[in-house]
């Protein structure tokens, strides 16, 4: 029995060189999960339209606090801008686009988000 698991070993040292040898180990253990049997898996279907129906309904809730942050991100750019304006900084300009830039992608995000998922 010695003799067979000896040669055994140099069969395989000869077919694959050392640097394949973790790929083949990885390729066998794959196969084996492969050939789990997939029928206990049948409910997975269920969970996943629950999951999916859960998250449509917390994407309303989603999109109106991105509104929302929008929003105060807005209004915090404005004092912002304000001040820089008041205390006659030259670049007033590019800081209100910045923030003007922001809160329209937030807007922006959030209504082709809700127009892309059809909801």
């Amino acid at each position: 029995m010695c003799n067979v698991k000896k040669e055994g070993k140099k069969i395989f040292k000869r077919l694959l060189p050392d640097s394949c040898k973790k790929y083949y180990w990885v390729a066998a253990i794959t196969s084996c999960m492969l050939l789990v049997n997939t029928s206990s898996y049948a409910g997975g279907e269920e969970g996943i339209q629950e999951a999916t129906d859960q998250v449509k309904g917390y994407f309303d809730a989603g999109t109106d606090l991105m509104y929302a942050v929008g929003a105060v991100l807005g209004l915090v750019g404005a004092v912002k801008v304000y001040q820089k304006w008041s205390a006659g900084h030259p670049d007033t300009g590019s800081t209100a686009a910045a923030w003007f830039g922001a809160c329209v992608f937030l807007v922006v995000v959030a209504t082709v988000l809700k127009s892309f998922f059809g909801l």
